[in-house]
């Protein structure tokens, strides 16, 4: 019976070692093939938002880009009073986090939603939208947009000032 112990003793020794081992070898190699990529803030565009794509004051301001890995990337979008985006739709999805203000964001069925500070929105892919500022309050939301065959956006016609008129509270 001893003889079995000390047997079970030696084989978990070496099980062990031989983890211990590939961990650290594993490890190692993780740190020299990846590493961290650090965006500074401030580091990356920031561009008013072009007239063909925005009505009013726009500022887009990036985040982080995507990556071979992570098809998507980040960027905070501020619109002044009365400023929106032109009809779009986005092949793989967009997240939207409100960071400050009231704005609103529409759909060509004419659902409206409001949208304040700390809301969270998912739009879908191929759901036509436009989303910008109030009439009367600034707003400002983070953005993280996924590409689907190096596309993030499909650009469409403006909204009217009247579908924007009727979308107010």
């Amino acid at each position: 019976m001893q003889s079995v112990i000390k047997s079970l003793q030696s084989a978990l020794s070496l099980l062990l070692v031989v983890f211990s081992t590939c961990t650290v070898a594993a490890e190692k190699s993780a740190a020299t093939d990846a590493a961290q990529v650090y965006y500074k803030s401030g580091s990356q565009a920031s561009f008013t938002g072009p007239d063909e794509y925005f009505t009013g004051d726009v500022k887009v301001d990036m985040l982080f880009p995507g990556n071979d890995t992570a098809h998507y990337g980040g960027a905070y979008v501020t619109f002044q009073p009365g400023a929106r985006t032109a009809w779009h739709s986005h092949p793989a999805g967009q997240h939207m986090v409100v960071t400050s203000g009231t704005g609103l964001t529409g759909t060509r069925d004419g659902k409206v939603i409001t949208i304040s500070e700390g809301d969270a929105l998912w739009c879908p892919p191929g759901i036509d939208h436009w989303h910008g500022a109030t009439a009367e309050s600034a707003m400002t939301h983070l953005v993280v947009t996924a590409s689907k065959d190096g596309a993030n956006v499909v650009w469409k016609e403006q909204v009217t000032d009247e579908v924007y008129r009727n979308a107010q509270p």
